[in-house]
């Protein structure tokens, strides 16, 4: 299993040399003038379509939106595995990007026929729907971005971060600090139905029990109402609620209000990409379960450095996906495909957002932190474990 701290180290250690454009100086001589010979009969050279090709790397596609309303994201992965490339000075893979906002599927075709043995991406789980039975066809891994657990498998692995993970994680730490009764605030649609799930599997597993379970519309006074119906069960030790960290702000005080001052509040993975965090007065001495954030924060330094922004909080997924790509491509010979096998590796990786793996569902499994929100900011009170005991 690599460590992230020296992986880092070695893929800050260098970077690639920046290109340059040799211009001639001075007049350029015509040529002389040699008899008009008839020149013997060749066989026309033949005109490739598409990237030339490239016998010193592996082609690698990365398929995010580079254009319409989710750009902005899909721009800030692009240059996060820019970044990751300049970092470990890999002269293995050669990373071309693609559009998705035209079509995802358009998108894996054109990769593919210019020579793609690996696609990062996409981001949304609809774009990884339609990729992946392309690129299954074609014998190439894709490594998608979203956490949709439902399109993973079949050569289709998934970075993003799930919520089951993180619910558990949070819920597990509740049950170390003596909380056994538990409730719930989940939005209607798909996150809350999984989170829903997760959350009641989690908790018996725990050897708690789960007192309410509410769910609500993100509709003005949605959260209130299902608030008022969850208080009619009060008290208990802790509330999960499955959604953004300023709903759980709204939901906060009403909940203590019902359930006493102790009542700790619990959030999850979706809280991490929030900024402001720490300034939500209800939600203060709040736990919430997400990857941690001491190498992200030394790479957003860096981000910024280079592109004069920050970076989305999801671009990380693009940085750590490139650091896996250049770990396997030492045994990755030009020309030859993916050795999709090394995915499966039981020790896992190592990126900005600590140690994961891929399980046998396809779905990355995350070392997680559990954060509390105490004096307006945020502190790591059970730390992620550096890798995997088994």
């Amino acid at each position: 299993m690599w460590r992230p701290a020296r992986w880092l180290a070695i893929a800050a250690a260098g970077l690639l040399g920046a290109c340059s454009t040799v211009v001639p100086r001075g007049p350029v001589e015509a040529p002389q003038q040699r008899p008009a010979n008839r020149p013997a009969a060749t066989r026309p050279d033949t005109v490739e379509q598409g990237l030339p090709r490239d016998a010193q790397r592996n082609r690698v596609a990365l398929l995010v939106p580079l254009s319409g309303s989710n750009a902005g994201v899909g721009r800030s992965i692009a240059n996060a595995t820019m970044l990751a490339v300049l970092d470990t000075g890999t002269d293995k893979v050669r990373i071309t990007n693609y559009d998705t906002a035209g079509g995802a599927a358009a998108a894996a075709r054109r990769a593919i026929a210019e020579g793609a043995q690996l696609i990062l991406g996409p981001l949304l789980s609809d774009d990884v729907r339609a990729v992946a039975p392309i690129a299954h066809a074609a014998g190439v891994p894709v490594l998608g971005f979203s956490n949709d657990a439902s399109v993973a498998g079949a050569g289709t692995y998934l970075m993003g971060y799930a919520p089951a993970q993180s619910i558990d994680r949070v819920v597990g730490y509740a049950r170390s600090r003596g909380v056994t009764s538990f409730a719930g605030l989940v939005p209607n649609g798909l996150y809350g139905e999984r989170a829903s799930t997760a959350f009641l599997r989690t908790v018996e597993a725990a050897g708690g029990q789960v007192v309410s379970l509410q769910t609500y519309t993100r509709a003005p006074g949605g959260i209130s109402a299902a608030v008022t119906r969850l208080n009619t069960k009060a008290p208990f030790g802790a509330v999960l609620v499955a959604d953004g960290a300023t709903s759980a702000a709204a939901a906060a005080p009403l909940v203590k209000r019902g359930s006493g001052a102790s009542t700790r509040i619990l959030g999850t993975e979706l809280w991490n990409s929030e900024n402001g965090l720490g300034a939500k007065p209800g939600l203060a001495g709040a736990w919430f379960a997400s990857v941690a954030d001491g190498l992200y924060r030394q790479y957003a330094a860096k981000y910024r450095a280079r592109y004069g922004a920050a970076p989305y909080r999801l671009s990380s997924l693009g940085y750590d996906a490139v650091l896996l790509t250049v770990k396997i491509a030492r045994d990755w010979p030009v020309g030859r495909p993916f050795p999709e096998n090394k995915l499966s590796d039981s020790g896992g990786f190592a990126g900005i957002d600590g140690a994961f793996r891929f399980g046998r569902d396809g779905v990355a499994e995350r070392a997680l932190e559990v954060q509390e929100i105490q004096n307006g900011t945020t502190v790591t009170v059970s730390p992620a474990p550096g890798g995997f005991s088994r």
